[in-house]
């Protein structure tokens, strides 16, 4: 299970003094404590995948205002904090893979048009999952109905 290999690695980057790989992990960690204190459940790996690929996605946007204001000591920690995150993701799909799937699920729904973008982002998002972020999913999306 997902959480205890959070464990396990947290335990590894102490030992190993790994600082931002152990700050990573307990941030990971207290995310889903947090849920799992608020909605009184025992968080199970597919929503742990789904927090990951938040805090992926956070990040990334962060890494846009760090090279704006040229933070190169934030930008590298920032990537590196990625590249940690994305190591509990599973495979992220090229863009190519993603370009199949989504006219694979166009076809499913019969959308014909932009108009049909929210049925296939709903159905793109339920079958792709983490698999892919939600905005090259968006920006596939809008290229195969246009």
């Amino acid at each position: 299970m997902l959480k205890e290999r959070l464990m396990e690695d947290l335990k590894t980057s102490m030992r190993e003094k790994n600082e931002i790989r152990k700050n990573t992990v307990q941030m990971v960690r207290a995310a889903i404590l947090q849920i799992e204190k608020d909605k009184a459940i025992e968080v199970q790996d597919e929503k742990i995948i789904e927090i990951i690929a938040k805090e992926v996605k956070s990040k990334k946007d962060a890494l846009e205002d760090f090279k704006k204001a040229e933070r190169e000591d934030l930008i590298e920690q920032t990537n590196q904090e990625i590249s940690i995150l994305q190591e509990y993701l599973p495979k992220q799909l090229s863009y190519e893979e993603l370009k199949e799937k989504i006219s694979n699920i166009i076809s499913q729904v019969g959308a014909t048009s932009i108009k049909d973008m929210g049925t296939v982002m709903k159905e793109a998002k339920a079958q792709i999952g983490a698999s892919a972020d939600g905005k090259t999913i968006n920006e596939v999306v809008k290229e195969l109905l246009n």
